[in-house]
């Protein structure tokens, strides 16, 4: 998900969605989530100067992006689609003073799991799957994907907040999925998120996806009926409300959080037993995947 915060920022976006055929080709790759030059030319009929010519529009704009791939003809260059949504904040609210970090999604501090469950890093699996006790697993920090059917993961965000400065906007950020045996992309989970041992709300996964989709980072050891990719969200609480990617999903105000008096702040990804959906939680890190990114934090304040 790809968020801008002005207008003249959002212009170069403007300009690349201001033509039928390059929206045909968000569309192609949205369906077939890549594709090669010589693909996109022949589906839509036009030469290939002239898809060229589309492409650096669209990679200006952050929609796509292109490798290169061997192919039986010599190299050939792959596209796909960066963002799945895109949000533009006509008026922006929170200032532009932030602290931010990231943490990777093995590095959780406490947890309470229920299978099937299980964590990998980009290298091996830790442990066995579908026991608890290895998220005890003293190389847990350096895990890439986590999974769970239900339970909890807590994470300690450093609160750098000084006595002058009031914290007035949260964003996180994170790839994240349902957990079904094997993968169903029809698969609902209710996933509930807290701050400080606050509610903030839920967001309900559609699915665990994967089947014959591999995740664009997930390795090449990775078991391919296993959890390939989520989805990117953004969790934002503000002095408005909680939301997710825009929408509000509680009236939860960072007022309620309180973190100004505290050193760090605990963020827990749950399944709780009250949930309707009891479908799992799968985390992806920088190497799992569709996006190269762990967990981001950004605290935007203002002085006092």
């Amino acid at each position: 998900m790809k968020q801008i915060d002005n207008l003249k920022e959002a212009k170069v976006l403007f300009e690349a969605l201001a033509s039928d055929a390059r929206l045909e080709i968000i569309n192609l790759l949205s369906k077939y989530r890549e594709m090669n030059m010589n693909e996109i030319a022949q589906k839509l009929g036009l030469t290939n100067g002239a898809v060229t010519q589309h492409m650096k529009k669209l990679i200006a704009a952050g929609i796509v992006t292109i490798s290169a791939a061997a192919g039986k003809h010599g190299n050939q260059k792959i596209c796909r689609l960066v963002e799945d949504k895109i949000i533009i904040n006509i008026v922006t609210k929170h200032p532009q003073k932030l602290y931010e970090c990231e943490i990777k999604v093995g590095n959780y501090s406490i947890f309470d799991v229920y299978p099937t469950c299980g964590l990998a890093t980009k290298d091996k699996l830790i442990g066995e799957v579908d026991d608890p006790k290895y998220f005890a697993h003293p190389e847990h920090v350096n895990c890439d994907i986590i999974w769970f059917t239900k339970g909890y993961v807590e994470y300690i965000i450093p609160n750098f907040l000084r006595q002058n400065q009031k914290a007035v906007e949260i964003q996180i950020s994170f790839e994240i999925s349902s957990e079904a045996p094997g993968v169903s992309n029809n698969w609902p989970s209710d996933i509930y998120f807290y701050l400080n041992g606050v509610e903030l709300g839920y967001w309900t996964s559609p699915g665990d996806f994967g089947g014959d989709v591999r995740g664009i980072f997930t390795p090449d050891w990775w078991f391919p009926n296993w959890n390939q990719y989520g989805l990117l969200k953004l969790l934002s609480i503000s002095e408005d409300g909680t939301y997710i990617d825009g929408f509000k999903i509680s009236n939860v105000t960072i007022k309620d959080i309180d973190i100004e008096s505290k050193n760090e702040i605990r963020f827990r990804v749950a399944v709780p037993d009250h949930a309707k959906n009891i479908g799992g939680v799968t985390l992806f890190g920088r190497h799992f995947g569709n996006y190269d990114q762990d967990i981001k934090f950004r605290i935007f304040y203002e002085e006092v």
